[in-house]
């Protein structure tokens, strides 16, 4: 013991100052801990993706980022708020309207995998040369967009519907994309879906859609807010004429077993 009111202090009680290199091992094992928990986010995020994307395979999607967004935009608006639809299966859905969708919207649907390349190449060439944009977005790619996507053109969602392209083109089969599709489709203001559109501008159910009424709605899918199927403007007439004319240059009926070779 040392003398009184001086206590004696053990060399090994000293207080020590960290070394440089115990506070290089501390920040080496903290940038660890954050990349193991950024890689373990990344990973869930994966398998989750994945797993939506096998859920939705059988079971009808309940609502989309779009439906939800337009909500949102019509309480900013101060307007009612509308979110119309109804679900139905692909059996209960005119193949008439099956048909016209992929005439008006994406002719080598059952044949490519989800990407129509040359469709892509032509609307780069045609937004190089500074028109009005053009989009070469396949049915499949709508669908990922307006199932898992919000709407906007940065790289990171159109990299995500990339993503989500395969998923679903791996995963689901055509009609069940088809399905899907004609199920959460904005078909005009705060409507939503084949059946939904069909009770609304026609009186009738989906499944009862003659040709001129499929057309008619296959029509105005680009911007089914701008255009209307209950006072079609002479260009959405036009265009429904045109879409006649391909469903007739494929025979009248979608065959998802043995597709056409056929380009617009």
């Amino acid at each position: 013991m040392g003398g009184l009111g001086r206590p004696f202090l053990y060399p090994n009680m000293a207080k020590k100052t960290p070394s440089k290199k115990s506070k290089s091992k501390s920040k080496k094992s903290l940038f660890k801990r954050v990349l193991w928990t950024c890689a373990k986010l990344i990973i869930g995020l994966f398998l989750f993706s994945i797993l939506m994307v096998v859920v939705y395979r059988f079971v009808p999607v309940p609502v989309t980022i779009l439906q939800l967004s337009r909500c949102v935009e019509q309480f900013q608006d101060e307007k009612p708020i509308r979110l119309k639809k109804d679900w139905e299966p692909l059996e209960n859905i005119s193949n008439k309207l099956q048909l016209a969708v992929v005439c008006a919207e994406d002719q080598k649907f059952l044949n490519h995998n989800g990407f129509d390349v040359e469709a892509i190449e032509k609307a780069i060439e045609h937004n190089q040369k500074g028109k009005r944009m053009r989009g070469a977005s396949t049915i499949s790619q709508q669908t990922a967009k307006n199932v898992f996507l919000w709407q906007d053109r940065t790289w990171v969602r159109k990299g995500l519907e990339v993503y989500f392209t395969v998923l679903i083109e791996l995963i689901w089969s055509k009609e069940r994309i088809m399905e899907v599709y004609l199920n959460v489709i904005e078909m005009g203001d705060g409507i939503y879906g084949a059946e939904m559109a069909s009770q609304t501008y026609f009186k009738k159910p989906a499944s009862q859609l003659t040709n001129s009424e499929a057309a008619l709605l296959a029509t105005i899918l680009p911007s089914p807010r701008k255009y209307s199927a209950v006072n079609p403007s002479s260009y959405v007439r036009g265009r429904q004429s045109w879409t006649l004319t391909q469903m007739n240059h494929w025979g009248g009926k979608l065959d998802y077993e043995k597709p056409p070779i056929h380009k617009k």
